[in-house]
Order: C-alpha cells, then sequence, then structure tokens
C-alpha cells in the first residue's frame, strides 16, 4: 500500500506539470504506438480490394440522391439526368469508424443542403474501416486501407474529370482517417490525370500512425493546386505536423476545443471521450463556417504564444473555413470564443 502511494504521488507530481494538450497526447492510442502495440502497415503493394465502398451522390436542389460503388460512380454521376458540369463537385471522406448515418455525415448533409451550385459526394468505406474487432485491431486494419481507399478515389475523380468537370470545380474534404486518405486519392489523380485537384481540406487529419510515417504517406501542400489544414486534437487523435499550404491551428495551440473536458490522469477515466471530442470539434467549426461566411477570422503568426499575447493583431489575417479564399500560406491561429457553433 505505502509503495502504490508513493507512485501515485510521483505521478501525480509528473502530471500536474502538463497542460491541457499534454495529457491528451497519452490517450490510448498515443499509449499504444508508443509501447509498440499499434502496429502501423502502410505497405502499397498489397492489391487490397475496396470495391464495397459506396458512393452517395446529393443534389439537393432536386432533393435526389444517388447511390454507386466506387467503380460504378464515376460513370453514374455523369449519367445523372441534367448534370451541370459548371456547379461545384464538392466529395466529404470520413474517418475511422465513419459511417454515412453517422453524426459527422449528417452535419455535412446539413451544411451543403442550402449551398447554391454544388453537388455532394460522399463516401462510406465502412466496410473497410469500422470497429467491429475492436478500436485497437480495428484502427490496425484500417490505416492499412487507407492507400487504397484513397487510390480507388482518386481515380473515380479522374474518371469525372474526364467526363467534362474541370478540377477548378472540384474540392475534396476529409476529417481524421478520412483527411489522410485525401492524400492518396490527389497522389493518384496527378499520376493518372497529370493535373491536380483544386482544393483539400485536411480536418484534424489523423495523428496515430501517421505522425511518425514518411510524408508521402500523409495529406499535404502538392498533392491538390491548395490544401489547407485544421488542427483541433494536435498530438492526441490529430496530427501534429505543419503539413499544408496552410495550417490553422484552432484554440488553444490546435490541442484542446472549449467544452471538451480533460482527464487529470490519462488513458483513464474519460480521456477518450475528451479526445474524441476534442477531434470532431473541427467538423462543428467547419460545418459552421459553411452558414457563415463572416466567422474565424485568422492571423499568421509565429507561435501559439504570440498569439495568445496579442502579438499577431497587426498580421496578415484571412477567413479560416469553407470561405477561406485560397491564398493564405503559413502557419495561422484563431479563436471560437463567442461563436454558436451549432447556430
Amino acid at each position: 500500500m505505502k509503495t502504490f502511494f508513493c507512485l501515485a504521488v510521483c505521478f501525480f507530481v509528473c502530471v500536474s506539470g502538463w497542460g491541457r494538450g499534454d495529457l491528451e497526447k497519452f490517450g490510448p492510442f498515443q499509449l499504444a504506438l508508443r509501447s509498440g502495440l499499434l502496429k502501423c502497415n502502410h505497405n502499397r503493394n498489397l492489391n487490397l480490394d475496396v470495391s464495397g465502398i459506396d458512393v452517395y451522390f446529393y443534389d439537393f436542389s432536386k432533393n435526389e440522391v444517388k447511390t454507386f460503388t466506387i467503380d460504378e460512380a464515376a460513370n453514374g454521376i455523369l449519367s445523372y439526368p441534367k448534370l451541370d458540369k459548371n456547379k461545384k463537385f464538392i466529395t466529404f471522406v470520413g474517418g475511422f469508424k465513419s459511417q454515412i448515418h453517422k453524426r459527422t455525415e449528417e452535419q455535412i448533409r446539413d451544411a451543403f443542403r442550402t449551398v447554391p451550385n454544388s453537388y455532394l459526394i460522399m463516401l462510406d468505406h465502412s466496410l473497410y474501416t469500422n470497429n467491429k474487432q475492436g478500436n485497437r485491431k480495428s484502427y490496425e486494419r484500417s490505416v492499412k486501407y487507407v492507400h487504397y481507399i484513397g487510390k480507388a478515389l482518386g481515380q473515380m475523380l479522374v474518371k469525372i474529370r474526364d467526363g467534362g468537370v474541370t478540377t477548378q470545380k472540384m474540392h475534396c474534404i476529409g476529417h481524421s482517417l478520412g483527411a489522410q486518405i485525401l492524400g492518396h486519392a490527389g497522389d493518384e489523380f496527378m499520376r493518372l490525370g497529370f493535373e491536380r485537384i483544386q482544393r483539400i481540406t485536411a480536418l484534424d487529419p489523423a495523428g496515430p500512425c501517421f505522425s511518425n510515417s514518411f510524408i508521402e504517406e500523409q495529406v499535404r501542400a502538392g498533392v491538390a493546386k491548395y490544401v489547407e489544414v485544421y488542427h483541433c486534437n494536435a498530438g492526441g487523435l490529430g496530427s501534429s505536423s505543419v503539413l499544408g499550404d496552410v495550417d490553422f491551428f484552432i484554440n488553444k495551440n490546435g490541442q484542446t476545443q472549449p467544452n471538451c473536458s480533460t482527464p487529470w490522469i490519462p488513458g483513464i477515466f474519460d480521456s477518450p471521450k475528451a479526445a474524441s471530442c476534442n477531434h470532431r470539434t473541427c467538423i462543428d467549426i467547419w460545418t459552421a463556417s459553411v452558414r457563415h461566411p463572416e466567422w474565424f477570422p485568422a492571423w499568421k503568426c509565429n507561435s501559439y504564444k504570440d498569439f495568445k499575447k496579442g502579438r499577431c493583431a497587426t498580421s496578415e489575417m484571412s477567413i479560416a473555413g469553407y470561405w477561406n479564399p485560397g491564398n493564405a500560406t503559413g502557419i495561422y491561429y484563431f479563436k471560437t470564443d463567442g461563436y454558436n457553433l451549432s447556430s
């Protein structure tokens, strides 16, 4: 009992010096990764079959939705009656455990339901990225499929391009594992199409198995004409790496978000809940930006410390989110204080 008490005191002394973001760095995924329990396989020579991906095509102006397999999706979309190829083609890819009827996908649908001159395409890759084997084994399996899902998406988009939709009309958005999938989609599009997708938006790209991998295995600047990255749980479930043409770090250095509790003891009590809340807040923030073009001014800054002390007020400013004009580069910071993300 005395030994346990001493260990507990030592542990408390150690963690009491950590910040909120530091606690999330030692969540269950990070502990598994650092202990060698999480096996990360980025092998591109496995030839994994991903033909079971479903693609949903939404025309909200006509209140219609069409469903195709990934192999049939390009032809199906191009055959859609009175398809307007001058509209924007927005593609969303969810992350680990995502599924077409989950909360995140519903938020994306709601956000774009009233956006004019656009179609929404959503992937359901849950056949390969579900958690039916438990979180650790399922995540390891999902990581193996990232390259192949991205490759299939890139091939689909090239066929749509060949059917008359210009790359300037293509905007791909991904959250977490979906953001990392878009890195491979962009690579495949360049390999086959000899040009790049107009824009890729990476919402808190997955950190575990990617933060320590080769840059070619991650979403990054260069895989689209403009790559914007948003950080909400950097160092936890999201990557802390600077990856895009522009990287936005939200609230507390892109690590923790308001209203997401953080445990006193990492990996115990509600650490997974806190990390998940921080991680998916990027969805809340970004979908809110679709409805509010003037929200989320962001400032270019050398560090979060300078931003926190107001030393960047005269620096370059841009609007973050869906209405980001696409000319900001470098590292930007912004807060969401005073914004009702559900409005």
